[in-house]
């Protein structure tokens, strides 16, 4: 298998390699002229190259062929409140490029641990894990926003809440599979409060169940994102 880079914004026939890639690519996996590699622009191409010119400050690669890697016909976007230990929401950021998502955002709840949240580490995550995975599409990643109004942002009727209040709530692989995608807001350690529950409820969010076990908030998120894909695949 040839060596994969993350090359955003590709055009044209030629790339160069950033300085840090080119050594990595000339010092380290010692590449040569005529080596084959692939590139992956994270929106939809797959580039297939040679090295043109093996210099370890700028790597010169010619593209060689492109595959356009069409989007899925549904949408998968999860809303989390991140965990306290960052190291857990860099699990669910690379488990979930890896399996496949569209949108990744992060909420600001009540009883968040987390009010802060850099997302360049994040973005590095899922880019190693866009290439490892051979995946075309980068997803969107984005910034911590309050959860009252970031509800208000989102279409009601594709909009899913998985909380774990009293009352009535359906699979969400069942409604998962009667749509072309979805988002299901995934609550903090300590659940969503009962006023945001309520805000979600009343602006027609449905309340989801994603099964009978109390999830951790990155265990839900990625169950979320998987029981999508298998709702789709069988729907």
């Amino acid at each position: 298998m040839p060596h994969t880079f993350f090359a955003p914004g590709l055009s044209g026939n030629t790339y160069t390699l950033p300085e840090d890639e080119s050594k990595h690519a000339v010092r380290v996996l010692r590449l040569r002229e005529g080596d084959a590699v692939e590139l992956i622009d994270g929106a939809g191409s797959i580039y297939q190259a040679a090295v043109a010119d093996a210099e370890a400050k700028r790597c010169q690669l010619r593209i060689v062929e492109q595959q356009q890697v069409p989007r899925r016909p549904y949408f998968v976007h999860i809303a989390v409140a991140p965990t306290k230990n960052l190291d857990r929401m860099e699990w669910l950021v690379e488990k979930a490029t890896e399996m496949g998502i569209d949108r990744l955002s992060f909420l600001r709840c009540a009883r968040s641990e987390r009010r802060e949240l850099k997302l360049e580490r994040l973005e590095r995550i899922a880019i190693s894990a866009l290439k490892q995975s051979g995946q075309a599409w980068l997803p969107q990643m984005d910034e911590l926003t309050d959860f009252a109004a970031f509800v208000r942002t989102l279409e009601p009727a594709t909009t899913f809440i998985a909380h774990l209040a009293e009352g009535e709530r359906v699979s969400l692989a069942q409604v998962a599979a009667a749509g072309n995608g979805c988002c299901i807001l995934i609550g903090p350690e300590g659940d969503f409060t009962p006023e945001e529950i309520q805000l979600a409820l009343g602006l027609g969010i449905r309340p989801v169940t994603l099964g009978h076990t109390r999830l951790r908030t990155e265990t839900a998120a990625l169950a979320a994102c998987h029981t999508v894909h298998v709702a789709q695949e069988l729907a």
